[in-house]
């Protein structure tokens, strides 16, 4: 290939694989020497001078939720009375690169949040044993602030780019844990570490320390039954949902026009962001023959005014609990007879698996409810090709052809709360008061299955709620949002 005079090359490097004989070596081009005209603001001592003076002090008290710390605090001793003479390490995690140096933003790991209260980036809890307990250490990166040089210097950490950071000081009186830096931190080779430890920085030698999958399993099943604070945290995180699943069936008509399903999903995410912390997941926005694909969340289509529309959308708070909702909605603002005939039966299914939650009741019997519902229906559409029974039994499952994901799961601080638990502890388990958890059945015909008849490819529905188990049954909190298909066209209605 011939460049154009003038134009950026490419040098050849030299390729030799590793184990053979290398190449001749080949000297790569050097960076033209700076431009005197233009000096480097860190290399220029007047700059670096002026910088050090003049600046006023800020307010840096961290946003933390109300009654998180305390409940942070109550967590962290059911985990000392789980973990012995252990010596125990949580990592926050740090916000993965989005593209070259531009991060996403962060997001602290669940375990992480459920013991501290908050989100702080790099931060490595530690407990130690002390007196038959376990003290409490936040070790954590210090803020660069005014007479710091990466206060101008350092993008990531000086407060002259992200605005003013919270401290060792500040986290102490806020949390009412001990505060060190991050740089003091030494574990000992017993110690065990879950969450995700930084790789770079001062907190990276933590790194080498194995995590521990007993620890995360301990953690999951910790976090299965929720308090009053978590239940509090997740009925907010809900309302806030139903409310915002208005604001985007409102701009329906609109997306029909222009901006299809991204308009509504950003509608979404504009609503989470502003009344809560974001939104739990990545929305999913399906309509016509994307509303079958179970995790559609490139947003990349049109709004049919004749298809349906499925919306599985969720607020997470600052605390980190979030809802997880679906409904299937029509984007005329009326079903046809197809559209509510799948979603009758899905709706049945439904109705089953929320009257099957309860205490004392077998984690299964809200699968097993729902399934039993579809794959009655199913056959009586002539669908399956064997038997309802045997298309039940654990050799059969052909109806699983139309719904192959899960009708359900724990629900709180993570969508899919809990998924490092035993088996044991949590699809062998009983139902215990306080677990939340979503029941979430659906039918997914694709547009190009063609064991079901034309009038049914490319119809995806999905009902989902979020239920906690109470004493005598289960309280549905997204109950705001109607299930049946008269209620949603009411809804609708009423919304325009």
């Amino acid at each position: 290939m011939h460049a154009d005079e003038g134009a950026a090359t490419i040098n050849p490097v030299d390729r030799t694989e590793a184990g053979a004989a290398p190449g001749p070596a080949r000297s790569m081009p050097q960076a033209p020497e700076p431009d005197p005209r233009m000096p480097r603001l860190a290399g220029s001592p007047g700059f670096r001078e002026f910088m050090q003076r003049g600046w006023a002090d800020a307010d840096r008290t961290p946003v933390i939720p109300s009654g998180a710390p305390a409940a942070a605090a109550r967590h962290r001793e059911r985990l000392s009375a789980a973990a012995g003479g252990l010596v125990i390490a949580i990592a926050a995690g740090r916000a993965p690169m989005r593209v070259n140096d531009n991060a996403h933003e962060f997001r602290a790991d669940s375990d992480f949040l459920w013991l501290v209260g908050a989100g702080v980036e790099d931060a490595v809890l530690v407990l130690e044993p002390a007196g038959g307990g376990h003290d409490a250490t936040l070790y954590l990166p210090s803020p660069f602030r005014p007479g710091d040089e990466g206060f101008f210097a350092d993008p990531l950490r000086g407060e002259l780019w992200v605005g003013p950071i919270a401290g060792l000081a500040e986290y102490a009186d806020v949390l009412g844990v001990r505060t060190r830096r991050i740089e003091e931190l030494d574990l000992p080779s017993g110690a065990l570490l879950a969450g995700t430890p930084p790789t770079t920085g001062p907190g990276a030698a933590i790194a080498a320390h194995p995590r521990s999958g007993e620890l995360a399993r301990v953690l999951a099943e910790l976090r299965m039954v929720k308090d009053d604070w978590e239940l509090a945290e997740l009925r907010a995180a809900v309302d806030t949902t139903v409310d915002g699943f208005a604001a985007t069936a409102f701009e329906i008509p609109a997306a029909v026009r222009r901006g299809g399903e991204r308009w509504l999903q950003g509608t979404f995410d504009r609503y989470a962001r502003t009344f809560g912390a974001g939104t739990g997941y990545a929305s999913i926005v399906g309509s016509g023959a994307h509303a079958p694909v179970l995790h559609w969340v490139r947003a990349e289509g049109d709004v049919d005014p004749e298809a349906l529309l499925l919306l599985d959308l969720g607020v997470e708070r600052r605390s980190g609990y979030t809802a997880d909702v679906t409904r299937t909605l029509p984007a005329s603002g009326s079903f046809s007879t197809a559209q509510r005939e799948v979603h009758d039966l899905v709706e049945a299914s439904h109705r089953a698996g929320l009257a099957a939650v309860g205490p004392g009741r077998d984690w299964a019997d809200f699968h097993t409810a729902c399934m039993e519902v579809l794959a009655r229906g199913l056959a009586d559409w002539g669908l399956l090709p064997v038997s309802v029974d045997e298309a039940l039994s654990p050799e059969g499952q052909q109806h699983r052809r139309y719904i192959v994901c899960g009708v359900g799961h724990h629900l709180g601080i993570d969508v899919h709360d809990c998924s490092a638990a035993s088996h044991a502890a949590y699809q062998g388990a009983k139902m215990r008061p306080g677990m939340a958890l979503t029941v979430e059945p659906g039918l997914y015909f694709h547009a190009f299955d063609e064991t079901v008849p034309p009038e049914l490819r490319g119809l995806g529905v999905r009902l989902e709620d979020d239920v906690v188990v109470t004493a005598d049954g289960g309280e549905v909190l997204s109950r705001g949002l109607p299930i049946d298909a008269a209620g949603i066209e009411a809804w609708m209605a009423g919304l325009r």
